[in-house]
């Protein structure tokens, strides 16, 4: 249960911008270091942990230390993925009305959007290359992007219609 605690606390020390952003972290501990998981297993998980009410981190370190040590293997991947970011952001509220006016904090903040737009990239494509997404099918996940930032559908809407037309294709390939 200390390596979940570890791992996940890790996690949750080096992740600037919290959910998507932790994806590749994730990858890197739970798959590739600690292999946990298989690639398309915590693909899965992150669908899962996505569909989920709550705060993405923490659906993906219960389910994982629950997989791995039961009970309290969730509760230990949780406690590390939470700890650090609730100390950081006690400090930050305690500490914010000083600074939020500052130039200089501002343009940090400015400066950390970019790397987390990165952060968020690359699990994209390496989730986009684990479901098999290529030159013939890659409208789709364009469209449902589109559909969502250009004429603010929800993206509930666009989920349960993929999943209709997934199950009416998958009815007429057989």
């Amino acid at each position: 249960m200390l390596s979940l605690f570890v791992s996940f606390f890790k996690i949750g020390t080096f992740t600037i911008g919290g959910g998507y952003a932790m994806i590749p972290l994730m990858q890197r501990e739970i798959v590739e270091r600690r292999q946990w998981l298989d690639e398309k297993s915590f693909m899965e998980q992150i669908s899962l942990s996505q569909a989920m009410p709550g705060v993405f981190a923490v659906n993906m370190a219960t389910a994982i230390g629950y997989r791995q040590k039961g009970l309290w293997g969730a509760v230990s991947a949780v406690l590390g993925a939470v700890a650090v970011p609730i100390v950081i952001i006690l400090l930050f509220a305690v500490v914010f009305n000083t600074f939020r006016d500052n130039v200089v904090v501002e343009h940090i903040f400015m400066g950390i959007r970019p790397a987390v737009v990165a952060l968020i990239a690359v699990p994209v494509f390496n989730m986009a290359r684990v479901a098999h997404v290529d030159w013939r099918n890659c409208w789709i996940p364009i469209v449902a992007a589109l559909l969502i930032w250009l004429f603010d559908v929800s993206p509930v809407w666009v989920i349960l219609a993929a999943a209709a037309c997934g199950f009416i294709y998958g009815r007429a390939a057989e």
